[in-house]
């Protein structure tokens, strides 16, 4: 099983020889996500307040590639963004769209400021990405947290930065993808679509195939309990 593994790794590497300048320089990138709910009757409240958000980090945040303001059923919220560096990163917790969302907190978010939103960061390093197109016509995002089982997190890192270049050439539905590693042992996935059907070809692509071929053996927890359970889904509520 393990030559098996390593095998299908060497040919990803193989189509990986090549990346446009935007990926090359998300490779270097750092990333956030944030999930939060909606304090009690807030739903709708909290959801202008993300909406109204990007031109904000558009105007005041010039090392903020990337920002995503997310939204699930049950007054689930969720942001994602994507930084130069790590001095981008912090520019952004000290900004001006972190500030507002700390000073009305206590009353948009479930657990205020400290359990609601600081509690629930999720800070990461970029393994690879598809560089986003067309990302105005995105509607659907994904966002999967992979725990690597015992002794393979190199082999979960390998896979996921060679995954980057084969969803660029072959997913064209896919608007943006984007893998990442949040400690030793922990990974996820970030990809946005235009619709469904984006959503649904990526699932039936390449790179979800291998994952799910090599995942009882790479993932804790296996395909369904290590992947598929923890699927997370959202509409986008606004971009930068």
């Amino acid at each position: 099983m393990k030559t098996k593994i390593l095998s299908a790794l060497g040919a990803l590497a193989m189509m990986t020889t090549t990346a446009n300048a935007q990926e090359q320089a998300m490779m270097d990138g750092k990333a956030s996500y944030i999930e939060m709910t909606a304090a009690q009757n807030q739903t709708k409240a909290f959801a202008q307040f993300l909406s109204g958000a990007a031109p904000l980090v558009e105007e005041t945040e010039p090392g903020t590639e990337l920002w995503f303001a997310l939204q699930a059923p049950e007054g689930k919220f969720a942001i994602f963004d994507v930084f130069v560096d790590e001095e981008a990163r912090n520019a952004h917790f000290s900004g001006v769209v972190a500030g507002a969302l700390n000073e009305n907190a206590d009353r948009l978010v479930k657990g205020g400021w400290d359990n609601g939103v600081v509690a629930n960061i999720n800070n990461s390093s970029v393994l690879s990405a598809k560089a986003p197109v067309d990302l105005y016509d995105a509607t659907t995002a994904t966002y999967i947290r992979l725990a690597a089982a015992p002794g393979q997190s190199q082999a979960m890192a390998d896979l996921l930065t060679a995954a980057g270049k084969i969803v660029a050439d072959t997913e064209p539905k896919t608007l943006f993808w984007v893998a990442l590693q949040l400690d030793e042992n922990n990974f996820a996935i970030f990809d946005v679509f235009a619709d469904e059907t984006g959503r649904a070809a990526h699932f039936a692509g390449q790179v979800a195939g291998l994952l799910k071929e090599q995942s009882s053996v790479l993932v804790e927890g296996g395909w369904d309990s290590g992947v598929v359970a923890n699927v997370n889904n959202f509409d986008i509520l606004a971009i930068k």
